[in-house]
């Protein structure tokens, strides 16, 4: 029997080879000048190999600090985002009011716009209310994008689930908090925790916004930003973002694998 998908042409596979190359062999490069014993320009090819300067990494407190400052944004922005998120698409998806369309765009507008936009409009908010400029004011500027990637897949998660098994849930004796924790929440917790995972990758390698809203507070991208350049222990800074990489992949790959089967959620088209 012939199978009705066509193999792609030699053209295709090619063009789409050059495009996987494209997108990841600057990734590759980082990892291999992790390892070169030259430490004050990128040389090519590398002199040598070594691992040493992953032990200079682990004993600098520099990266230390801007590691765990970039963690702690991270974690609370994705909270933040969580919380906001599914209220707003809660809202958004099971009610009907006027505007209903339009707060869904304001929503998603932060996203949309360029980084350096939003970067502006909050350093002038932050300005004009005389905020100090802080761990929080760089959560904040996080989290506005942060919302909308949890609201975009809890909104479409929320309009995949049947509206009869919340009312099913009513009918039989069920209180709010029973119904939320019981009925809704397992069906929209994969798409929560890719959301919040989504996000988590998002806040911690992001530049333009924390550029700011941070101060004098340096999150690990921007420690990497400044690294690069300091003709010193250059190394260094491609341990870290192999870090980098590492840490927003994983959640990433993660959220992939949680999201890709949801053909079959409770109710649908019922």
């Amino acid at each position: 029997m012939r199978s009705d998908r066509s193999s792609a042409g030699w053209p295709l596979k090619i063009a789409a080879a050059g495009g996987l190359l494209f997108l990841h062999l600057p990734i590759l490069l980082i990892f291999v000048y992790a390892f070169t014993t030259e430490e004050k320009s990128f040389q090519w090819p590398p002199p040598g190999f070594t691992t040493q300067w992953f032990a200079v990494a682990w004993n600098r407190p520099d990266v230390w600090e801007a590691l765990t400052l970039s963690v702690k944004v991270a974690s609370i922005a994705t909270l933040i985002a969580l919380v906001l998120g599914t209220l707003a698409a809660a809202a958004v998806a099971r009610s009907a009011f006027f505007g209903r369309e339009a707060i869904s765009l304001l929503v998603i507008l932060p996203i949309a716009l360029p980084g350096i936009v939003t970067g502006i409009a909050l350093r002038s908010a932050f300005s004009l209310a005389e905020i100090p400029y802080s761990m929080w004011t760089i959560i904040l500027g996080h989290g506005t994008f942060c919302i909308v990637v949890v609201y975009n897949n809890a909104v479409a998660r929320f309009r995949r689930t049947s509206g009869s098994l919340i009312e099913a849930s009513m009918d039989l004796g069920a209180d709010g908090f029973q119904t939320f924790r019981h009925v809704v929440l397992p069906n929209i917790a994969t798409a929560l925790l890719a959301g919040g995972m989504l996000a988590f990758a998002l806040s911690f390698d992001e530049v333009i916004v924390t550029t700011f809203t941070g101060g004098q507070q340096t999150t690990l991208p921007i420690w990497m930003l400044e690294e690069l350049i300091r003709p010193r222990q250059r190394p260094v800074t491609n341990v870290v973002a192999m870090l980098v990489v590492i840490v927003t992949f994983l959640p990433i790959l993660a959220a992939y694998y949680l999201t890709r089967d949801t053909d079959r959620i409770s109710g649908s088209g019922k």
